[in-house]
């Protein structure tokens, strides 16, 4: 069915409906925002989404939302959007292992405003806090989920080999070896592959992944205090050099493919993270775009799959899709690929989008919860396709409709959704981009 179907309900009705059902939330920097999501505590995972990936409410309320679902509720894992080398600093900062990352340290390689701004800052310290009274294998972990960090994770596994089994490490460079030439730009293996110029390096990287599965036990005992962590976060590492390889690859041959290996992974971690943790509970930070059920969108309809219809499928009502939106203000991205970070004006949204009907019910902030179904007249109007916005890294208000929006059924794609009517940009932390970062560095979804 068409957004412009003659069945479906007028603007003016579906801006009625959702003022019907909208529950006023009070200042996203409140400290009691975060006590409507109560009643999402009974899940095992509660995924939360963005609709950019600059904007400070969309941050701060995750925050608050999290904050919540770990002092009532005892989730103790935040999965978020980003790299596990890179993630893996902050949470051996907020886990009382490793110093606070500074913003002067060039490892700490995001697309910098996405992770290093004030919201996470603020987060990362809280975190820290209270993880402070906590027994060490109690304390609530942060970890990363995606595929990008091919030469860190090569690194790490090697790291990790030298201190623990010398000659594996020899074994494993010999291996990685075929790699190591492209890790500065990962996305030039991709090229040279696709057009035949380099032989893929799979083999070789599958080899050195079930190496290290076989030493799984002979590793996990020798690693001090035997409590496998050190293990755990050196087999991550070699599951994503294999996912990266593929990657990479995948990138030149066009299609679903590459969107389909990321999410596949960021799905995979998310599962090895529930099996690593005693009675794990999981918040998960990513775009709307990764969160929303795919199949609900455009993107499904063309043959993507994303971590949130995967773990939908796997974890049924036991999950809960969150998604965010807004309608105007500003937003910390980039005007072009690789470009530097501006403070960009967001446009009003369109008047047939998802985000152009809440515009309407005239409601500042406001929470829509559907998840029980139960709401015959309210699942009717989200059931109805209209278009929906997605700012990533890169937003082009130029070209808005053709860069920004797809079709999406709210009430298939979400369980619940965050609604800010005006917002504002995050404050980045330090430089927006560290020199070094390869042109495939995430400036997209």
């Amino acid at each position: 069915m068409s957004v412009h179907s003659a069945l479906a309900p007028t603007m003016r009705e579906c801006a009625g409906t959702l003022r019907r059902n909208l529950e006023i939330l009070p200042d996203v920097d409140a400290p009691g925002f975060g006590d409507a999501f109560d009643r999402f505590g009974d899940a095992r995972v509660v995924l939360l989404g963005e609709a950019t990936h600059g904007t400070h409410e969309f941050y701060a309320a995750r925050a608050r939302i999290t904050r919540r679902l770990i002092e009532r509720h005892g989730f103790n894992i935040v999965a978020v959007e980003g790299d596990w080398p890179d993630i893996a600093r902050f949470d051996g900062y907020v886990r009382h292992g490793a110093p606070r990352p500074q913003s002067g340290d060039t490892r700490v390689r995001f697309p910098t405003w996405m992770w290093r701004n004030e919201d996470v800052r603020i987060f990362a310290d809280w975190l820290r806090h209270r993880n402070a009274a906590l027994p060490e294998t109690e304390r609530v972990a942060i970890h990363g989920l995606d595929i990008y960090s091919l030469g860190e994770s090569i690194d790490a596994v090697i790291d990790y080999l030298e201190a623990h089994a010398p000659a594996a490490a020899i074994e494993a460079r010999r291996r990685y070896a075929c790699l190591t030439p492209w890790q500065a730009e990962p996305q030039h293996y991709g090229r040279a592959v696709t057009q035949g110029v380099l032989a893929p390096c799979e083999a070789a990287v599958v080899r050195q992944l079930g190496d290290l599965l076989q030493r799984r036990m002979a590793l996990i005992g020798d690693t001090a205090g035997g409590d496998g962590e050190a293990y755990f976060d050196a087999e991550q590492n070699a599951r994503i050099v294999r996912a990266a390889e593929l990657y990479y690859r995948a990138m030149y041959r066009g299609g679903s493919a590459s969107w389909n290996l990321r999410d596949r992974h960021m799905f995979d971690t998310l599962q090895a993270l529930m099996a690593h943790r005693k009675e794990a509970r999981a918040v998960i930070w990513a775009h709307n775009s990764h969160v929303g059920n795919a199949a609900a969108t455009a993107m499904g309809w063309q043959g993507e799959f994303n971590i949130g219809e995967l773990v939908r499928k796997t974890y049924g009502d036991r999950c809960v899709l969150i998604g965010f939106g807004t309608d105007r203000g500003t937003v910390a991205a980039a005007p072009d690929w690789g470009a530097a970070m501006q403070v960009m004006q967001v446009r009003p949204a369109r008047d047939d989008s998802w985000e152009g009907a809440f515009r309407g019910t005239g409601v500042a902030r406001g929470l829509l919860d559907w998840r029980t179904r139960s709401k015959g007249e309210l699942l009717s109007v989200l059931s109805q396709p209209r278009l929906e916005r997605a700012i990533g890294v890169v937003y082009r208000p130029q070209s808005e409709l053709a860069s920004h929006y797809f079709e999406a059924v709210l009430a298939d794609q979400f369980d619940a959704y965050v609604w800010f009517e005006e917002s504002c940009a995050v404050t980045p932390i330090g430089a927006e981009r560290p020199q070094g970062a390869p042109e495939t560095w995430p400036f997209g979804l």
